[in-house]
């Protein structure tokens, strides 16, 4: 397959075409006018050539006294060539006025005469034609001599018009030559031009390519402000948006990968939970019934796993529509004072620490405003202080702080107690996931505290981390500041 001219190649040959075309036309039309004015300067020049030969004529006859007879023109045909020849410095000869020679100057034997001229005079027309040769343009002139309404012979000049021609020709060659200057200094810019264009069109084609292809690391630097240099510009920044968008494609692909795996696991784990407590609920029933209250004791063992189990069922099922309700709805919110909050909770959870033998200090800044909601706030620090008092060791106390750092409000939990392994401090927010699983069964935990906690900071805006290293264990929270509006007091 052929392939197809490329802009430069149909650039260069239009303009080429174009300039042949011009040239030939313009050429044709200068040589038209040049001709044109030729043409008048000679009829111009022959006519005042026939005004002074006919009046020279006439006085001759008058100052000869010679009538209007053809015989008297014979007669005096040679003084008055001879004599016109000197006057107009052309070769002239005589006729009768049957077309005979009556006399010729000394140059015109030299000459090539031919032409119709002459017949047109023997019919009573004046007339010129012209002869070309290589480096000569004559002329030649033939009019009837007419005396007194007669017809008495014919005058024919010669004159030499090859300077006039041979500065025509010059002009000519003068115009082409400067033509065809301006065509090469027009050629050789349009083809720097085409070049200036077309190469950064061709890098740019192949680099559309290589995007085309895949290759999104292909770079074009034009150091110019000119459209090239702007489209070039726009190109560089296509490819980026392009990159990141794919990049946003790729995270969000991720992300949904991670999503998807998150909630298998979440509603495997859902399923575990669910079907471990009520498996035990439906062996426990069924024993119970086929065995009555004849054992007691087993009845009452029974009775009361079931209780427990059933308890640890409803724990679970509000525990899950919280954490529904805090990943879906999306409540108005408005300043709350989050210090305030939470030595309120610090000073309801303090009978719940003593009943586990542990101690709650809270140190909290005054004016501690944060745009959010009231109940979820309370149940994020209740949750979180809970657990804090739930896995800390006995005869140990529960820090709690609270301050303003760097624009976001700042709070601590920490306690004393076992340290969480690195593993689990990685997973520790999703659901279901418990860390010492032993102590955390014991006391209860189905492991969605912490995905709530999770859940109701994120929902705020803000940032929740665990750290636990030499038996000390501490929450960290930050949360967005905000001035209070008028009307909120202290």
């Amino acid at each position: 397959m052929i392939p197809a001219p490329t802009i430069k190649v149909k650039f260069l040959l239009g303009l080429f075409v174009i300039f042949a075309a011009s040239f030939l036309l313009l050429n044709h039309f200068i040589v038209q006018i040049i001709e044109t004015s030729n043409e008048k300067i000679i009829t111009q020049d022959l006519i005042g050539l026939k005004k002074n030969s006919s009046v020279y004529v006439k006085q001759a006859f008058m100052i000869n006294h010679f009538g209007n007879d053809e015989i008297y023109f014979r007669q005096m045909a040679k003084d008055v060539v001879e004599e016109l020849r000197q006057v107009t410095s052309s070769e002239i000869s005589a006729y009768g006025v049957n077309g005979e020679l009556v006399y010729a100057s000394a140059g015109w034997k030299s000459l090539n005469t031919a032409g119709d001229d002459l017949d047109h005079a023997l019919n009573g027309k004046t007339s010129y034609t012209i002869n070309y040769t290589d480096s000569a343009a004559e002329a030649y002139y033939s009019y009837p001599v007419v005396i007194d309404g007669k017809k008495v012979g014919i005058l024919r000049f010669a004159k030499d018009f090859s300077l006039l021609y041979e500065q025509s020709r010059h002009i000519l060659d003068f115009i082409s030559y400067v033509t065809i200057a301006i065509f090469a200094a027009a050629f050789i810019f349009s083809y720097i031009l085409s070049r200036n264009i077309t190469i950064p069109i061709v890098k740019l084609t192949k680099a559309s390519t290589e995007v085309t292809n895949g290759n999104l690391d292909i770079r074009l630097s034009f150091r110019r402000k000119d459209e090239i240099g702007q489209l070039a510009d726009n190109f560089g920044t296509m490819i980026e948006k392009i990159k990141a968008q794919i990049g946003r494609i790729q995270q969000d692909r991720d992300r949904l990968e991670e999503l998807n795996r998150h909630r298998k696991q979440f509603f495997d784990n859902v399923t575990h939970e669910l079907k471990t407590p009520l498996t035990s609920v439906l062996g426990y029933a069924q024993m119970i019934k086929e065995n009555g209250q004849t054992d007691e004791a087993f009845f009452d063992k029974g009775m009361n796993h079931i209780v427990d189990e059933s308890k640890r069922l409803h724990d679970m099922v509000v525990k899950l529509l919280e954490l529904s309700k805090e990943t879906s709805d999306q409540e108005a919110f408005e300043p709350v004072l989050a210090g305030r909050l939470l030595q309120d909770v610090c000073e309801g959870m303090k009978f719940k620490a003593e009943r586990y033998r542990k101690t709650i200090r809270c140190e909290v800044e005054d004016g501690l405003w944060v745009d959010g909601s009231e109940p979820k706030l309370r149940q994020l620090f209740i949750n979180i202080i809970d657990n804090a008092i739930k896995y800390s060791f006995a005869h140990t106390a529960i820090s709690v702080k609270a301050q303003l750092v760097s624009g976001r409000v700042h709070m601590t939990v920490a306690n004393q107690g076992e340290d969480i392994r690195p593993e689990d401090l990685a997973k520790i927010f999703e659901p279901f996931y418990r860390a010492n699983m032993r102590k955390s069964k014991e006391l209860g935990s189905c492991g969605l505290g912490l995905s709530i906690c999770k859940a109701i900071v994120d929902d705020h805006q803000g940032s929740i981390a665990i750290r636990s290293a030499d038996q000390e264990t501490s929450v960290a929270i930050e949360l967005p500041y905000t001035k209070p509006k008028r009307g909120h007091a202290e």
